[in-house]
């Protein structure tokens, strides 16, 4: 009895599309649109959190938002700012407080985006 071979043409489509798919997507999230790099934070008082923090951007002529969050000891947000970034470098560090309603352990950059 011999075993069907008709298997291995949609196999190999499959293989192919799936590799092309894979190059795609490394390539187009290779360099995303915003990257930024946490350098520093720190506690001011049990209402304010200082933070600093790089910006590298593709596009310096658009505007963008930047939202940072502060975070207590169980992980819930206990401060969030936008925070504006207008049209200028591409690669930039900013310093910003961001306002708490309770004491935070830590504060992040959770993403930017254009405006």
């Amino acid at each position: 009895m011999r075993a069907s071979k008709g298997w291995k043409l949609p196999a190999t489509l499959i293989a192919i599309v799936g590799i092309i798919w894979i190059f795609w997507a490394g390539l187009f999230h290779a360099k995303p649109e915003f990257r930024t790099t946490l350098i520093s934070f720190s506690i001011l008082s049990d209402q304010e959190v200082s933070i600093r923090y790089a910006v590298q951007r593709n596009d310096a002529s658009s505007a963008a938002t930047c939202t940072l969050q502060a975070r207590d000891i169980k992980k819930n947000i206990v401060g969030e700012i936008e925070d504006e970034i207008t049209p200028g470098r591409a690669n930039f560090e900013r310093i910003t407080k961001i306002p708490t309603r309770s004491a935070a352990v830590t504060a992040t950059v959770s993403r930017c985006r254009v405006k």
